[in-house]
C-alpha cells in the first residue's frame, strides 16, 4: 500500500473538481465519498442534492474563518493511497478505516478529543483513495504535520499487515523521488512508456558512468540530446544543473527542467563530484594480455577486465568495511549503467532491466568513501570508451564472463544490504541479480555452445584424465558437475588451462574456495568463466587452441546445447 503525500495546494475546489469528475482519460468511475472529519460531509457524488461548492466551503470553513492575511496560501493537503497489483478489492468500509487511520497518523485529524483539520476521502476507483484536507484546525492553528509522508508510510505498513496485503519494504529516505500523478498523466497523453523525470534519471545515470570531470559529464549530456541549464554563483563557481527533454514542454511552450537532486539525491552536482574525487590520476592499465588479445579499447577487453574488477568487489563487499563496500555497491551500479548503454541487441533489454532496478540498491544511509571504487569506475569507463557489443566471438562470450560475475557482485549486494536492515535495496539487487540471469542465457548460449563442442570431441583418454582431475580437485562436487551437460564445455577449459601450462587442479580448487556456489544451479558454467578468467584463458575458446580432439566427419554441423532461452545444456539457469 502507497501513500503518497502531494505538495500543498491553494484551490481545494480545483481538486474537488479533478476527484469527481470523469478523470484525464475516463478512467474515474462513482466518485464517492467513504469518510469525512464528521461523516455527515455532502458527497456530491452520491447526493443528487450535494454541489461540489456545499462541500469545499465546508472543507475551507476554518481557513476563511482567519482574517486575509493569516490564511496560509497553501492550504490543501492531498493524498492518494494505492493497493499494489494483485491485492484484493477493499470495500468501501475498509478504505475509511484506512483513511481514519492515516490522517490520524500524519497530524491532520489526531483524534482523541485533539483538534483536527476537516477533511474528506473520496473514491473512484477499485484501488485507490484520495484524502483532501485544509491545514487549518477547527482551533485556528496549523496542524503539526510535520513528515507527513514518512508517518504516512509508517502506517500504511501496519495497515498491510492487518489487512493482508502485499506488504511494502519499509523505505529510509533514500529513494529517489516517484513521479507525480500529473507527470503520469502528461506521459499517456504525450504516449511515453515513462514519465519524463523517468527518463531524465536514467540518462543523466548512464552520462555519469565512469566520468571523470564536470567538462565530460556536460559533454555526455549533451550528446545524450538534453537541454542543460548550470547555475553559478556570482564568483562564476558551478553551483549546480538542471536538465530536460527537448520535447517536453509545459502549456507556455516552454522546457520542463528537473534539478539534479529532483531526480535522485546522488544525481545532485555535489555527490556527483564525489565520485571522481577519488579517482587517482593513474588510472589501472590494461593487462597487457588483455591488449594483445582483444586490443586495448575494444568491448571484449573492456568487459574482461569488468569481470575482474566485478570478482574483487564482491570480496571487498563481503569481507570490507561498510563505508568501502558502500562505495562498491554504488559504482556496481555505474557497471550495470555502462553495459546496458552498450549491450548487444540481444541482451538490451534485460541489462537495462538490471540497471534500472539496481537504482534503489546504490544508495543507503551508509555513506560510501569514494576511491576505494576506483578499478570498478575505470571499468564502467572502459564499457563506455569501448563502444557497443555486437555480441558474437570474443566479444560474445566476454559479454557473457562480465555478466556472470555481475551476477555474483550483485548477490553480494542484496545479502549486504539485506543484514544491514535495508529492505528495499535488498529487494531491488535480488530483482536486478534476476535480469542479470536472463541476460547471461542470452548471452552465454551461443559461446557455451562452441565450449560444449569443443568437449564433446575430445578424445576418450584426455577427457578420462579430466574427469580424474576434477574428482581430486572438487571430491565433494565433483558427482553433481559430472551430471550437468555443461560438463563438456568445463571439460574443453581444463584442457585449455593445462595446454596453457596451468595446473587445471589449482585452478579449479581456487575457482571454488574464493566464493560459495550456492547460487549457481550450474557449478560447471559459473567454473568455465572463473577458471578462464583466472588462467587468462580467451572467452571465446577459438579452434586455434583445439588439442586432444576427435575428428568431427567431414561435412557434419555441430549442434548447440542451449536452446535460446538457455533452458538445455549448457545454459546457465542459476
Amino acid at each position: 500500500m502507497i501513500p503518497s503525500v502531494n505538495p500543498p495546494g491553494d484551490r481545494t475546489i480545483g481538486l474537488l473538481a479533478y476527484l469527481y469528475g470523469p478523470g484525464k482519460h475516463e478512467e474515474h468511475t462513482d466518485p464517492h465519498l467513504v469518510a469525512s472529519f464528521d461523516d455527515m460531509s455532502p458527497d456530491p457524488g452520491r447526493d443528487p442534492n450535494a454541489t461540489l461548492k456545499d462541500l469545499q466551503q465546508l472543507l475551507d470553513q476554518p481557513v476563511m474563518a482567519l482574517p486575509k492575511h493569516a490564511r496560509p496560501a497553501k492550504h490543501v493537503w492531498h493524498t492518494s493511497v494505492r493497493t499494489a497489483p494483485g491485492d484484493r478489492t477493499l470495500s468501501d468500509e475498509e478504505w475509511a478505516g484506512i483513511a481514519r487511520r492515516i490522517v490520524a497518523a500524519t497530524g491532520i485529524d489526531p483524534g482523541n478529543g485533539q483538534p483536527g483539520c476537516r477533511w474528506a476521502a473520496v473514491r473512484h476507483a477499485d484501488d485507490h483513495i484520495h484524502i483532501v484536507a485544509t491545514l487549518v484546525r477547527e482551533d485556528g492553528l496549523r496542524p503539526d504535520d510535520f513528515r507527513s509522508g514518512a508517518r504516512a508510510q509508517a502506517e500504511a505498513r501496519l495497515i498491510e499487515k492487518e489487512l493482508g496485503l502485499h506488504e511494502v519494504a519499509p523505505g529510509d529516505g533514500t529513494a529517489a523521488q516517484r513521479p507525480t500523478s500529473a507527470e503520469r498523466h502528461k506521459a499517456e497523453r504525450q504516449g511515453r512508456e515513462r514519465t519524463a523525470r523517468e527518463e531524465l534519471r536514467e540518462t543523466v545515470r548512464r552520462a555519469v558512468a565512469g566520468v571523470r570531470s564536470e567538462e565530460e559529464f556536460f559533454d555526455r549530456l549533451a550528446g545524450a540530446g538534453l537541454l542543460i541549464r548550470k547555475r553559478t554563483a556570482p564568483s562564476g563557481d558551478l553551483l549546480g544543473y538542471k536538465v530536460a527533454l527537448p520535447d517536453d514542454r509545459n502549456r507556455d511552450g516552454e522546457p520542463v527542467f528537473y534539478p539534479g537532486a529532483r531526480l535522485a539525491p546522488d544525481l545532485s552536482l555535489p555527490r556527483i563530484r564525489e565520485r571522481w574525487s577519488g579517482d587517482a590520476e593513474d588510472a589501472p592499465v590494461p593487462r597487457p594480455e588483455d591488449v594483445a588479445r582483444t586490443g586495448p579499447g575494444t568491448p571484449a577487453a573492456a568487459r574482461r577486465r569488468t569481470a575482474s574488477a566485478a570478482w574483487q568487489a564482491m570480496l571487498v563487499i563481503e569481507r570490507g568495511d561498510d563505508a568501502v563496500a558502500a562505495a562498491h555497491i554504488a559504482a556496481a551500479g555505474e557497471i550495470l549503467d555502462a553495459l546496458a548503454k552498450t549491450s548487444a541487441a540481444h541482451t538490451r533489454r534485460e541489462l537495462r532491466d538490471a540497471a534500472t532496478a539496481f537504482e534503489r540498491a546504490s544508495r543507503s544511509h551508509v555513506r560510501a568513501v569514494r576511491g576505494h571504487d576506483r578499478a570498478l569506475r575505470q571499468a564502467a569507463r572502459d564499457l563506455v570508451h569501448g563502444g557497443p557489443a555486437l555480441g558474437r566471438g570474443e566479444d560474445g562470450a566476454s559479454t557473457a564472463m562480465a555478466i556472470d560475475m555481475l551476477f555474483f557482485l550483485i548477490t553480494a549486494a542484496a545479502h549486504w544490504h539485506a543484514k544491514k536492515g535495508h529492505a528495499q535495496q535488498a529487494a531491488a539487487a535480488a530483482r536486478a541479480a534476476e535480469y542479470l540471469r536472463s541476460a547471461y542465457q542470452e548471452a552465454a548460449a551461443g559461446p557455451l555452445g562452441v565450449l560444449y563442442q569443443r568437449g564433446r570431441r575430445l578424445n576418450r583418454p584426455l577427457l578420462q584424465r579430466q574427469t580424474v582431475v576434477l574428482r581430486e580437485a572438487l571430491p565433494g562436487l565433483a558427482a553433481q558437475i559430472l551430471a550437468e551437460p555443461g560438463w563438456y564445455a568445463l571439460a574443453a577449459t581444463i584442457a585449455d588451462a593445462e595446454a596453457a601450462g596451468h595446473d587445471p587442479a589449482a585452478l579449479l580448487s581456487d575457482a571454488v574456495e574464493r566464493r560459495e556456489l550456492d547460487t549457481a544451479e550450474s557449478v560447471s558454467d559459473v567454473l568455465v568463466w572463473r577458471m578462464r578468467r583466472m588462467a587468462d584463458l580467451p572467452a571465446d575458446a577459438p579452434a586455434a587452441t583445439d588439442h586432444g580432439m576427435s575428428k568431427r566427419p567431414a561435412g557434419s554441423r555441430p549442434t548447440s546445447p542451449v536452446r535460446h532461452g538457455g533452458h538445455e545444456a549448457g545454459g546457465n539457469t542459476r
